[in-house]
């Protein structure tokens, strides 16, 4: 059902069904009816539970689309101060947070655990200190009240989000962009994915993390309590993108995967021969930070736009998009980033590709994606729910589907001029 007639009014819902019955009596019309008598008449819901890193999240969601309920605690403060996630740490605040934040998810829906239909949990990939206090709060919950205990991918999740709030039909591009992960992937259906490429070393996230701790950006009072991205994105719009030349990786690699480590090399090399040449402290904020902010900002958004550009050639090569409305979905925290997003939909629309991106607040981790991929699956008509709960183990790494990236190299593509500015 297309996210549009997920919120169909009651008033709509009961013109169509009307309509319906009015214009004839074939078997084509009854079971149309039928279909959407059900849709309109069954509603779903499923409480989701996030703690793959360092937000504890939960939601309830229904087949609409609607988030009924949601709570999100999150750690970042308490990680920005330490200069980073220490998996014993997060795990300790998951679990001082946990009960508080699925109550108050379920108190906000008006609803108990026994009222929902499912309950779906991330299992794979993050921390595994960290998915463990998820898991095993959504075990002591599936024994509560006997509901299907629904596993979830946490990188799938990402990718299907935007689901819930557009129409997006199977087969779309992802772009996962985040502090643990980078990829390029292809969904085809609820849990079907290929993976055209992934990061080799750092994912952006983390890279626009580091740059920010070199920079000190934390000593500024506006950035105490914000990830090293969102301080980099708010830094960078008073600076000159062009300022500092920094290198686009993998030039000379005709493949969908990415590699970060040598542009924050570049970065930091940067940061200590201006600190050097204007005798500024290394404690201190440089004078002219927001032009490296800028400039290695336009640094990530190149070198992830020549990949999704391979990628988009590659899946128009092999058939793995439609020839027309092919869409691209930017997920996961750094796509919430605007200028990544400006510079992406300037790639799409050379490419004739419709460019999705979830509300910025449902591209970090969060309990509304893990509900939503739990809705997804309960009505996928395949059974998703876990046969035995109990046993239910959780996966620190797992890929988000088959590696077909051996398969981009071999096509060895190359990319024509791209302008981004």
């Amino acid at each position: 059902m297309s996210a549009p007639m997920r919120h169909v009014s009651q008033s709509c819902q009961r013109r169509i069904l009307s309509c319906i019955r009015l214009t004839g009596n074939d078997e084509s019309n009854a079971r149309i009816f039928s279909a959407f008598s059900t849709y309109f008449t069954s509603k779903k819901t499923v409480l989701g539970i996030e703690t793959s890193c360092d937000d504890t999240g939960a939601a309830v969601v229904d087949n609409g689309g609607r988030v009924l309920g949601e709570a999100l605690k999150s750690q970042i403060k308490i990680h920005v101060e330490a200069g980073g996630i220490l998996p014993p740490v997060a795990r300790n605040l998951h679990v001082e947070s946990i009960g508080g934040v699925v109550q108050e998810a379920l108190d906000r829906a008006s609803m108990t655990v026994h009222d929902v239909d499912a309950v779906s949990v991330t299992v794979e990939p993050g921390l595994a200190l960290c998915l463990k206090v998820g898991l095993d709060h959504a075990k002591s919950l599936v024994r509560l009240s006997g509901k299907p205990l629904i596993p979830i991918h946490h990188m799938q999740a990402h990718a299907l989000t935007a689901r819930m709030t557009n129409r997006v039909d199977f087969p779309f591009l992802v772009l996962l962009i985040s502090g643990g992960h980078c990829l390029l992937t292809v969904a085809r259906d609820v849990a079907d994915f290929v993976l055209l490429g992934e990061s080799l070393d750092d994912a952006p996230g983390e890279a626009f993390d580091k740059i920010a701790r070199q920079l000190n950006l934390k000593n500024l009072p506006q950035f105490t309590s914000v990830s090293g991205g969102v301080a980099i994105e708010t830094m960078a719009r008073q600076g000159d993108p062009k300022s500092f030349d920094l290198p686009l990786m993998l030039t000379q690699v005709r493949t969908c995967d990415f590699s970060f480590s040598g542009l924050k090399s570049q970065a930091k090399r940067i940061i200590a021969h201006e600190e050097k040449r204007q005798g500024v402290s290394r404690d201190d904020v440089l004078p002219n930070a927001a032009d490296i902010c800028a400039s290695f900002q336009y640094g990530v958004l190149k070198h992830l736009a020549r990949r999704v550009q391979r990628s988009l050639l590659f899946c128009e090569l092999s058939g793995l998009l439609p020839k027309h409305n092919k869409t691209l979905v930017v997920s996961g925290g750094v796509g919430s980033n605007q200028f990544i997003r400006t510079g992406l939909q300037k790639l799409c629309d050379m490419y004739s590709t419709h460019l999705i991106c979830p509300p910025p607040r449902l591209c970090t981790d969060n309990g509304v994606m893990i509900a939503w991929n739990g809705i997804e699956k309960l009505l996928s008509g395949q059974n998703f729910s876990a046969a035995n709960p109990e046993a239910v183990d959780f996966q620190p790494k797992c890929p988000i589907g088959e590696d077909i990236s051996s398969s981009v190299r071999d096509a060895a593509i190359k990319l024509p001029p791209l302008k981004l500015l």
